[in-house]
């Protein structure tokens, strides 16, 4: 009989929410899912990409990944182990003047994550004109999340389309 693992649990409850979101409440829209087996280290990661419904400017994304020690401490019941994932969500979007806006986007989510890791990356085409900056801000929380935080998880889904609908405004 198949065990769901921490992992399948919690990419399961990042599903149920988000979905919901999109389907019932019809606030959010699923613009991509990417579930990954990287068979040279057996980690795995799960991907689920949205945006708001009236404002599809923005994306956010739920990032959810384990490593072959961590699934195999779970599996092994390994003594000592606290088996876990590890969390990242991310923001997309383009701009004109990213030397402006990335420090307004940062002030934004350290409001919203003050104890995380953020991270904000900026790619273009070159050549390309006018040029549109793509930036990705990252939110790592850098310590191993588990079943303990399936409660969490509405409220962090809310409070993503929440910072979503904040991060619109930067001019």
């Amino acid at each position: 009989m198949f065990d769901p693992t921490v992992y399948d649990n919690l990419k399961v409850g990042f599903e149920n929410v988000l979905y919901d979101m999109d389907n019932l409440d019809e606030r959010i829209q699923i613009t991509g899912r990417k579930d990954r087996l990287e068979m040279a280290v057996m980690s795995r990661e799960f991907l689920l990409q949205f945006c708001l419904r009236d404002r599809p400017e923005v994306t956010g994304e739920v990032v959810l990944s384990s490593s072959l020690e961590e699934l195999a401490a779970e599996i092994l019941e390994t003594p000592g182990a606290h088996p876990g994932c590890r969390l990242e969500i991310r923001f997309g979007m383009g701009m004109k003047e990213p030397e402006r806006q990335c420090p307004a986007i940062r002030a934004i989510l350290q409001q919203s994550w003050p104890e995380q890791r953020i991270c904000q990356t900026i790619q273009y085409i070159f050549d390309e004109q006018p040029i549109t900056y793509n930036v990705t801000a990252h939110v790592y929380f850098d310590r191993s999340v588990n079943e303990d935080q399936m409660g969490d998880i509405p409220e962090l889904c809310e409070h993503m389309a929440n910072v979503m609908k904040q991060l619109n405004t930067v001019p």
